[in-house]
Order: C-alpha cells, then sequence, then structure tokens
C-alpha cells in the first residue's frame, strides 16, 4: 500500500487525510526506519509494508468504533512500542487525547522524539509497568474513555493490563490478527472478574493482503477489584483462570 493507495482507502471509508496529515505519515515512515537501526523497533520497514501493516491496520479499529474519529476521548496505549496504534489514530483524528506507557525506556524516548517531530499534541508518555500503571494507588486508574493494547498476549493476560484503566461506561480495544473463539472464551472469565463485559467482536481483512484482523470490544460496566492488576509479572505467570 503506497501513501496514494492509502489515503484512498481511509477516504472510501469516510477518513479524508489532509495534506498535513499525509506529510506526518511519511515523516513517521522516515523516522521509523532510522530508529530502527537502534531500538529493533518493528521487523516491518518496507515503505508500502509499513502503510499497510502498520498505520492503516491502527487506524481500522477507529473505522469500527465511529467514537475515536468524532470525539475527543482519552486513550491509553498499553504498551505501544513504536506507537502503534494510537500515533497513527491521533494524527488521523488529532482531537484525541493519548497516553502511552511502555516498559522500556528506550521505547518512550525514541517516542517523545517522534511525537515531537511529528508536531503533535496532548500525548503523553510514561515510562512504566502495565501492573503499576494500572494499580489501586495510580491516578491514572479506571480513568481512560478507551484502553487499547496491539499485543500478543492471551486476552485473559491484556485485560489484567488494560481494563483496570478503563473507566466505568468506557471500552477495552483487544487488537488480533485473527479471532480466535477458543481465546475469547478462554479470558471470558477474567473479562467478567475485572469488571468488563464483551460488547462486539467485530472482523476485517486489510487491504491488498487480506489479511485477518479482529477487534474484540468491552464496555466496562462495573469497577475492578481492588487486587487487580497483581504485581508485575503474576498476570503473565498465572492469567486468571475459574477454578477447576
Amino acid at each position: 500500500m503506497n501513501p496514494e493507495q492509502f489515503k484512498t482507502a481511509l477516504a472510501a471509508q469516510g477518513v479524508e487525510l489532509s495534506a498535513t496529515q499525509l506529510d506526518q505519515f511519511e515523516l513517521y515512515f522516515k523516522l521509523l526506519v532510522e530508529g530502527n537501526q537502534q531500538l529493533n523497533l518493528t521487523s516491518i520497514t518496507d515503505h508500502e509494508e509499513v502503510y499497510l501493516k502498520h498505520f492503516y491496520d491502527s487506524i481500522l479499529p477507529a473505522l469500527s468504533f465511529v467514537p475515536l474519529q468524532t470525539q475527543s476521548l482519552t486513550l491509553c496505549d498499553v504498551g505501544a512500542g513504536a506507537g502503534f496504534p494510537s500515533l497513527p489514530m491521533k494524527i488521523a483524528f488529532p482531537q484525541l487525547k493519548i497516553t502511552i506507557i511502555d516498559s522500556l525506556n528506550k521505547r518512550i524516548n525514541f517516542l517523545t522524539g517522534l511525537v515531537e517531530q511529528l508536531g503533535l499534541t496532548d500525548v503523553t508518555l510514561i515510562h512504566d509497568r502495565a501492573e503499576t500503571f494500572g494499580g489501586l494507588t495510580s491516578q491514572y486508574r479506571e480513568s481512560f474513555d478507551v484502553v487499547t493494547a496491539r499485543a500478543v498476549a492471551r486476552l485473559s493476560v491484556l485485560s489484567e493490563f488494560c481494563l483496570p484503566l478503563v473507566k466505568l461506561d468506557g471500552h477495552f480495544m483487544a487488537l488480533k490478527a485473527s479471532q480466535s473463539s477458543d481465546e475469547l472464551e478462554e479470558g471470558q472469565f477474567a473479562i467478567d472478574t475485572l469488571g468488563g463485559q464483551v460488547e462486539s467482536v467485530k472482523q476485517a481483512e486489510l487491504p491488498i493482503s487480506n489479511e485477518p484482523r479482529t477487534m474484540i470490544l468491552i464496555k466496562k460496566t462495573m469497577a475492578t477489584p481492588d487486587k487487580y492488576p497483581r504485581r508485575p509479572g503474576v498476570p503473565l505467570k498465572k492469567p486468571i483462570q475459574a477454578k477447576k
């Protein structure tokens, strides 16, 4: 997907990008490739692949969840790495207020320079672990309209990272490369325990490559119990599961 195809594909979905926004995406690509030489941010560095599998893929969830396009929501991106999906969303929908957390300070330093060079505002970057960032004493606990994670962890683990950060009636968006009914079934107990309720499961395909993508939208219907998230490392080692 070249920049013109990127622009056309989004326009077909009702998202019109200005010349300034297209320039920001092109600068993003150049800075990503430069930063990748030192930080190993991504295995995808081909120009057209970045536009398809990073930029378009990051915006795809907003095409299914219209409030991201139209409202000044607060969005927290957990473990954003090189800024995906939150920074492409921010470029496309400048009214969003973005907070990014990442456990590696080198990535936060890269993102700080990236945000500055792209001229983005209302972007907060924080070096922290998700388990402590959403802890009981954190000012950020249950404070975001939307929390998202574009990660490979199982849904039961991601839910413990993300749902404690979501405000009541807000949403957790779990972004997956493909839908696994087994994973959703496995994660259901954790979602319920943490105060969430699955609102929808939306499937789509990337243009050109036809690769499947799934967005699991989980609404926060009850406060997360005080004991969650557990201390760093525990959610990965011992995911929340129903007792057998």
